[in-house]
Formats: C-alpha cells, sequence, structure tokens
C-alpha cells in the first residue's frame, strides 16, 4: 500500500538535461532590471519591473520564522515591516538534504542555492499595469514533501504575468520539520492544529495572499492553488481541510497521489518518540524543549526512511483526504487534474518483480494481456501499472467524486519535446511542468532542444492554464473543447502530439485496477 512516494521529485526536466549541462551552468543572464516599489497592508516591498513590464518580488516572508519556540508550531502570521522590504532575491529554502547522488538531484529538480529553518517566504510575478483585478495562482512545488523549493527556474512566474495572471510561489516546511507529532508536543498544544505543520505553512501563504494580493492588481476572491507531485497532494489536502474554506476559488492537480495511508495522530506520535529516541532523547518521554533543542541537520538526517507528509490530527485534517472525497466532505471548487504518461519514471530504477509485487498477479495479468503491443519487458510493464495504480486510477477516481457536484476537468499528458521521443517512454513525471508555466527561456540549453511543434504545444497548455485561472473553464488555444468530466464517458483531453478529446481512455485496464484497489481496501468505492 502507498503512504508516500519514496523519492523526493520536483521535475523531470533536470534528468533530462543533467547529462548534458556543466556544473556551473545558471540561468540565462536576466535582462536589465529596473527598481519598482509596491505598498502592502504588509508594508512596502521593493521589487524588480524588466523591460516588459513584469514586476517579480522575491523572499517575501508571509509568516513568522518556525525556529526556537515556533518550531512545531502552526505557521504565525509574519511582522508587518517597519522599512521598506527588500524583496530582490529569493529567499533560501526550507531545510532539506543538500548532499544529493545525480540521481537525487535529478529528481529534486535542482539543489537549492541556500537552505535555513527560516524559509517562510513567497515570490510574486505581476505585471506592472493592470486595468483590472487580474487571477491569482499560488503554486505548490512537488519534492516529497522532503525537498523542493518555489524559486526554481522551472517555477518562473513571468509568462503567467505577461499573460495578465499573477503567479504566487511559495516554501512549506518539510520532512520532519514539516510533518511531525510526539505526545509531549501534543500534550503542550491548547486547541491549536497539531503535526501538518507544512499545511499550516500553505493555509498561511494563502491568508498573505488574501490580505495583500490586491497591491499587486490581484482578485483575491479569484485565487487558484495548484501544484504538482506532493505539491498536487497538498492541494488535494487543503481540498479535505476546512480551514482553508474562503482561500482559494479553484484547484489545479498536476500528478496528485491519494490512495494510501495518512497516519493518525497516535500512529505519528509513535513515530515521533521513536524518532526522538534514535537521536538520543528518551523517547515517548522527551520534553517539548529537548526535542525543539536538536539540530535541523540531525533531523533531516533522521528522515531518510520515513514517509513524510500530512498527518490526519483530528483539529486541522479532521479525516484522511481519500475519505473526505469518499463522503463528499470536501471544499466545492471547479478543479483541473490530470497525469502523466509515464508517471512510472519514478520506478524505473528498481527491480520490477518488487514493483509489480506492490500489485497482485490478477493486476499483473490483466496488464499483461493490455499493455502487450507496447509493454516488451517486465520493466515497461512495471511502470505502466506502477502510473495507473499510484497516479491514473485515483485522479480518475477524485475526479469522478468532485465531478458529480463541480465542475471538473481531467486530462492526460502524454506531449513529449520532438527530440526525445526516440528515447524516452512516454512523459516523465514533473515534464509537464515548463509547458504549464511557459518557462523554457528559463531553463539553460532548452531552447536549442526545442522545435517550433514544441513551441506551440507550449502556447496550448499554458493557455489552458492561465484561461482556467482567469473563469474557471479551461479553454485551450488551438486545441479542441474540453468537455467537464462525467463518470458516463469518462472524457479526457489528450495532449499530445496532436491534442483531442478522448473517451474510456484505456479504461479495460483501469477499471480492473482500481477494482483490485477496493478490493485490497485501498479506499471506499
Amino acid at each position: 500500500m502507498i503512504r508516500r512516494l519514496a523519492t523526493p521529485v520536483v521535475s523531470a526536466v533536470a534528468l533530462l538535461f543533467a547529462s548534458s549541462l556543466p556544473a556551473a551552468a545558471q540561468t540565462p543572464p536576466a535582462p536589465a532590471a529596473s527598481p519598482v516599489s509596491v505598498k502592502t497592508a504588509a508594508g512596502v516591498l521593493n521589487g524588480t519591473a524588466d523591460a516588459a513590464g513584469i514586476m517579480s518580488f522575491k523572499g517575501v516572508p508571509f509568516a513568522q520564522p518556525p525556529v526556537g519556540p515556533l518550531r512545531w508550531q502552526p505557521a504565525q502570521p509574519a511582522a508587518p515591516f517597519t522599512t521598506p522590504f527588500d524583496a530582490t532575491k529569493f529567499g533560501p529554502a526550507c531545510l532539506q538534504k543538500t548532499k544529493l547522488t545525480p540521481r537525487e538531484l535529478a529528481a529534486s529538480g535542482a539543489p537549492p542555492a541556500a537552505v535555513s529553518e527560516d524559509c517562510l517566504t513567497l515570490n510574486i510575478w505581476a505585471p506592472a499595469k493592470a486595468t483590472r483585478p487580474l487571477p491569482v495562482m499560488v503554486w505548490l512545488h512537488g519534492g516529497g514533501h522532503t525537498a523542493g523549493t518555489g524559486s526554481l527556474v522551472f517555477y518562473d512566474g513571468t509568462s503567467f504575468a505577461r499573460d495578465g495572471v499573477i503567479l504566487v510561489s511559495i516554501n512549506y516546511r518539510l520532512g520532519l520539520l514539516g510533518y511531525f507529532a510526539h505526545p509531549s508536543l501534543t500534550k503542550a498544544a491548547k486547541g491549536v492544529p497539531l503535526a501538518s505543520y507544512g499545511t499550516t505553512d500553505q493555509l498561511e501563504a494563502l491568508r498573505w495572499v488574501q490580505r495583500n494580493i490586491a497591491a499587486f492588481g490581484g482578485d483575491p476572491a479569484n485565487v487558484t492553488v495548484f501544484g504538482e507531485s506532493a505539491g498536487a497532494q497538498s492541494t488535494l489536502t487543503l481540498l479535505a481541510t476546512p480551514a482553508a474554506q474562503g482561500l482559494f476559488a479553484k484547484a489545479i492537480v498536476e500528478s496528485g497521489y491519494i490512495w494510501g495511508h495518512f497516519p493518525t495522530l497516535a500512529e505519528a506520535e509513535r513515530t515521533g518518540a521513536a524518532v526522538a529516541t534514535t537521536l538520543g532523547l528518551p523517547g515517548a518521554d522527551a520534553t517539548p524543549e529537548q526535542l525543539r533543542g536538536l539540530s535541523g541537520e540531525a533531523l533531516i538526517a533522521a528522515q531518510e526512511k520515513l514517509p513524510p507528509g500530512p498527518i490526519v490530527d483530528g483539529r486541522l485534517l479532521p479525516q484522511a483526504p481519500v475519505a473526505a472525497f469518499a463522503s463528499h466532505q470536501f471544499l466545492h471548487v471547479p478543479l483541473m487534474i490530470g497525469t502523466n504518461s509515464n508517471e512510472g519514471s519514478l520506478v524505473s530504477a528498481r527491480d520490477p518483480a518488487s514493483v509489480l509485487a506492490e500489485g497482485s498477479p490478477d493486476i499483473t495479468a490483466a496488464g499483461k494481456a493490455y499493455y502487450k503491443a507496447v509493454a516488451k519487458d517486465d520493466a515497461a510493464l512495471a511502470r505502466r501499472l506502477w502510473r495507473d495504480w499510484t497516479f491514473t486510477v485515483p485522479s480518475r477516481w477524485v475526479a469522478r467524486q468532485t465531478g458529480r457536484e463541480d465542475a471538473t476537468w481531467l486530462y492526460r499528458f502524454d506531449y513529449l519535446p520532438e527530440r526525445w521521443r526516440t528515447n524516452h517512454d512516454g512523459v516523465d513525471h514533473g515534464l509537464e511542468i515548463p509547458f504549464v508555466f511557459d518557462s523554457w527561456a528559463k531553463i539553460p540549453f532548452a531552447g536549442a532542444i526545442l522545435t517550433d511543434a514544441d513551441r506551440a504545444e507550449t502556447a496550448v497548455v499554458h493557455g489552458c492554464w492561465v484561461s482556467f485561472a482567469r473563469s474557471g473553464v479551461p479553454s485551450c488555444p488551438g486545441a479542441p473543447d474540453w468537455p467537464r468530466y462525467n463518470g458516463g464517458d469518462d472524457t479526457v483531453m489528450y495532449f499530445g502530439p496532436v491534442n483531442a478529446t478522448r473517451t474510456h481512455l484505456d479504461n479495460e485496464i483501469l477499471d480492473a485496477v482500481e477494482k483490485a484497489r477496493i478490493a485490497k481496501g485501498v479506499l471506499k468505492p
């Protein structure tokens, strides 16, 4: 049963470029920028504006530093600035592992320039001139809840701002600093949320947006929260979190994983006591002061084999997201949700037999029959079936729950840049991101491999996300109309060499996988 992805994942883009990039490769030089200031409810921010009139404000604190007595406390609002704040440089990423193997480096997208426990900052891209309140998109990065940052070049918001959408990217606490419980912390807490501190960071960032985004020309009533991988799971978690009510109006889930075990508070407390013992403290008897005296680096090291992510504390998160969606106790907002064609890239380094063992003999047999034309060996079969039960089927299941009451759109992303098609088995986990952000220009050497067709597809995909942010309906320039999802024909938008709407896409195998997962007790029908 899947609980969390074992490897931190942000973007396949880094993997595709890793072998060709010199070690010192950096983002292409930015054009000359001019200073610009915005007065917000939080105080004056000094940022920059480029020659095209796109403003950027970076490293803006949205919460108090979660250090000392505020470690393992819900995010607290940042104090207002008493003097203008220099928002011209990104803040540090939240504390995470920085000495990475080549594979870990590729999986996490890029190493952060700096890490710190004092990391709760956000970044804003907005047009300098707006004639009307603009839609806002708030991005939650991926990374398996143990890695990542909102400042990676793939997430540059310039193209969204160019097209009249304000883009906000955020950091949130990771690993044991973001998702942790211990009996003494529970005893000391007086009715406040517990355990899922990374989720409280996401909520506080959304509250900051509500209070301040109008100063940048944004409409606080038209906020879309979206994310990929762990950021997508975070988006699904927010949809199941009552405290998120009113903080956003729409949501987009890119490669989200929801089926699996979200620990209860009691389970997480037992894990926390074991961590305390490992780090030389008296287990369940360790005091909050002793726990907060541990170095952040020690906690990151102790995270190595533990599954991170949201915890059902009964306060902030009253039930696991899968239970909330099954019982229709989620926030009712328009939703776009979908997956990539090679999500199984995440298990490409594993022994195929161990991957297939996560399923059942019946699923393996059904997969061999259905995928016999494209899965020439067990490794290819394992990638496809793992993709199906981890991402494709759960996303379709979520769409079926939300589509009964709310406007929902389902997609499959299968567009590979033309020059990669001979040696890639579909679109890897995360590779849709530069299409969504239209951020290829920010990625070193990407321009050398893109074709006109690749750029045209980027315009289509980016345009879909922009239109959804504006109106709550995805209208994709140059692509067919995208019908709302309904469980009767399972219509999806297929982004591929030829964009098209498809019905009953792979339903034979997806239905078999869903039936088997229900029988295994992974979810309620």
